[in-house]
């Protein structure tokens, strides 16, 4: 399971914080941490950028180069807004590359698939379209297969997709652990070269105990075909569940980066 830090988020109140006062320090040391944790992908997502800077475009090609100087892992350039994805990928110098995200709107699409098809970039797909997030999981599928259409298309392989097939709180429906668990089970039946990717914490919003409540949906959702989740990496028994995931779902040969782990003293309990 490939992890993808989410520590560089504007919608955190301290990053948003540390990007509108343009403190590199606090960025470049939040990358260097979520690099030394094993994480696979740095998320790099600055929002609408308060303070000082003219545009949230300038403020991503900042943060891009920041990040750059200080760790060689692969970025995932993740905004709302497709210019800012574009300013971001101006000033990316790597060969792997994620892109969050897309939805099922054409206008979308095109704005941020043509991209990625040319830079042959994973790209992060929403379950959803212009009418918001489907209830039930034949509309998440139904909106997955227009994605994946236009997706080949634009010449995007069905590998490097990563379809999300959406994380809602359990406190406000406590249905939707199902109805994602069902979603990533009915996208690996459909599109089996294609990816899936949750934002995992979204999961326990609202709830006490959030950490836990985290790691038990995170082991759910391997057992189903899980491939990648944006995640805290800081957090040690998260990202030793990452590995017992990876060893219990046969994604780890020998137990070899498990029995490595162990012997560097990275596994919490």
């Amino acid at each position: 399971m490939l992890v993808v830090g989410e520590n560089i988020n504007a919608s955190n109140k301290s990053v948003g914080q540390a990007i509108g006062n343009m403190d590199r320090d606090f960025v470049q040391t939040l990358a260097k941490k979520q690099d030394a944790a094993g994480a696979d992908f740095i998320d790099v997502n600055v929002g609408l950028s308060p303070g000082s800077w003219e545009s949230p475009e300038k403020a991503m090609e900042w943060a891009i180069d920041l990040v750059q100087e200080v760790t060689t892992k692969p970025l995932c350039i993740d905004s709302e807004l497709p210019s800012v994805i574009v300013a971001g990928l101006a000033k990316y110098r790597g060969d792997r590359l994620m892109i969050n995200s897309v939805n099922a709107e054409d206008a979308r699409l095109r704005a941020i698939g043509e991209p990625a098809a040319e830079r042959q970039a994973y790209l992060v797909a929403l379950a959803m379209g212009e009418e918001g997030i489907p209830k039930t999981v034949e509309e998440r599928l139904t909106a997955c297969e227009h994605i994946m259409k236009r997706a080949r298309e634009m010449g995007i392989k069905e590998e490097h997709v990563f379809f999300d097939p959406l994380v809602l709180p359990v406190c406000v429906d406590t249905a939707q652990a199902v109805v994602t668990l069902k979603t990533i089970e009915g996208v690996k039946a459909r599109f089996p070269s294609a990816k899936t990717i949750i934002g995992l914490s979204n999961i326990s919003y609202g709830l006490p105990h959030r950490d836990m409540v985290n790691r038990a949906f995170l082991m759910m959702a391997g057992a189903v075909g899980l491939d990648a989740a944006i995640l805290n990496p800081l957090d040690s028994k998260m990202m030793s569940f990452v590995k017992v995931g990876r060893l219990l779902t046969g994604k780890d040969a020998g137990c070899r980066t498990y029995i490595r782990a162990f012997r560097a003293g990275t596994l919490v309990d």
